[in-house]
C-alpha cells in the first residue's frame, strides 16, 4: 500500500517529458560539447591532469 501517490507522480513526470516541447539552442549545445565554447579554463583548474583515471 501507498504506492499509488509515488506510481502517480511518475506517470505525470512521464507525460511532461513525453509531450513537452524543449527549447533547445542546439548551436549552443554543439560548441559547448566541442568544447568551442571560448570560455577561459580557471586556473585553480589548468593543471588538472586531464587523463581518464580508468585507463590506469
Amino acid at each position: 500500500m501507498g504506492r499509488g501517490r509515488a506510481k502517480a507522480k511518475q506517470t505525470k513526470v512521464a507525460r511532461d517529458l513525453k509531450y513537452r516541447t524543449p527549447d533547445t539552442d542546439f548551436n549552443t549545445l554543439q560548441r559547448e560539447l566541442h568544447g568551442e565554447s571560448g570560455d577561459p579554463i580557471p586556473e585553480q583548474y589548468r593543471d588538472v591532469d586531464r587523463e581518464d583515471p580508468a585507463a590506469s
